[in-house]
Formats: structure tokens, C-alpha cells, sequence
């Protein structure tokens, strides 16, 4: 299943490939959840940055900062380069929670799987209602499905089991019945 279209999933990838050859960085967001679960590929990309990285991230590309949602952008037309910085922006979770809670996975640092869980929450309740919101239901529940998912962490709450009532009613799923109650079953 693709929810981006793959051309620009794919150019999305090789910059995100390029970015890692050249700096250090925690990947969050889709391309994260794509690393774990091999499921929806993403089109943007979402990192948290030390403030050196961040410097060097100027240096090369144009930066913007977005202070209304306190991150830092790169704009190719295709895709977003989205930056997170420690002390400013608001992932839900504090970047520096964030930070001393990584694995490497395929050659990326990325969050804990119950942490990178929380974080797309968090984006799901910002989004709901729109297609990046679809997005974030289609990579909770990918997360969620994982065997090694921690159903007794402190990330799953109420609004995820309002989310997880009306599973059946997101078409992209195809959950049948007994993944919905084996989920119900889980979180309750």
C-alpha cells in the first residue's frame, strides 16, 4: 500500500540518505516508522538536531524557522525537511526525553519504539482530521501491531482507545474483527 506517491517517497528517501551521511541526527516521524515497520513509506522528514547540527544544516540548505510551530524547515517543493531543537520545540515529549531514548535501526538513530509511539500521537492529535492525521492513524496502529510493542508503557491513553473504537471505519487498515478485539484486548 502507498500513500504517497512513490517518486516522491523515493526522492524523499535518498535525501534522507543523503542527510545521514553528512550529519548526526535522530530521525522521528514516518520515515522512522517506516524503519520499524517496513509498511507506508513517508514524504517528509522529521529529525531532531543538536544546535551544532543545526548550524551546519545552515550553512549548506536554506532554513527557515517556523516559530508558530517551533521547528526549523527545509522547503525542496516535493517534500519538508522538518527540525526539531532541544529547549524550543514541542514534540509532545522533550526533544532531550527524546534524545536519551534512541536505538540504531538500518544505520539511523531513532527513538525507542513506545517513544517514536508517543511522538506520533502526539502528531496524530495535532493532525486529526486531515490527510497527514490519516497518516499518523495508518503508522500508530502499524507500530501498535509490532510483536515487541510495550502495551503496558505509559503511551498508550484514552485517545488512542477512542482511535483504536473506530479502527474499523479507517479502509486503508483492513483490520478484520479479531485484529480489532486482539487490540482492544491489549490496551484494556
Amino acid at each position: 500500500m502507498e500513500f504517497y506517491h512513490g517518486t516522491i517517497t523515493d526522492k524523499s528517501f535518498a535525501f534522507l540518505q543523503e542527510l545521514k551521511r553528512k550529519y548526526s541526527f535522530i530521525l522521528i516521524g514516518g520515515w522512522a516508522v517506516f524503519l520499524y515497520t517496513n509498511a507506508l513509506k513517508s514524504k517528509d522528514i522529521d529529525i531532531i538536531v543538536e544546535y551544532d547540527e543545526l548550524g551546519k544544516l545552515k550553512r549548506d540548505f536554506t532554513v527557515h524557522k517556523n516559530e508558530r510551530l517551533k521547528k526549523y524547515e527545509i522547503k525542496t517543493g516535493e517534500f519538508d525537511v522538518d527540525i526539531y531543537a532541544p529547549h524550543y520545540s514541542d514534540l509532545g515529549v522533550g526533544a532531550e526525553a527524546v534524545m536519551s531514548a534512541t536505538i540504531s535501526r538500518s544505520g539511523f538513530t531513532v527513538p525507542k519504539l513506545e517513544m517514536l509511539f508517543a511522538l506520533k500521537l502526539h502528531a496524530w492529535k495535532q493532525r486529526r482530521g486531515t490527510i497527514k492525521g490519516r497518516k499518523d492513524e495508518l503508522d500508530l496502529f502499524s507500530l501498535a501491531f509490532l510483536p515487541e510493542f510495550n502495551w503496558s508503557s505509559q503511551t498508550i491513553d484514552d485517545d488512542f482507545k477512542v482511535l483504536l473504537s473506530s479502527a474499523r471505519n479507517i479502509p486503508e487498515l483492513k483490520l478484520n474483527e479479531q485484529q480489532v478485539a486482539r487490540l482492544r484486548k491489549k490496551i484494556i
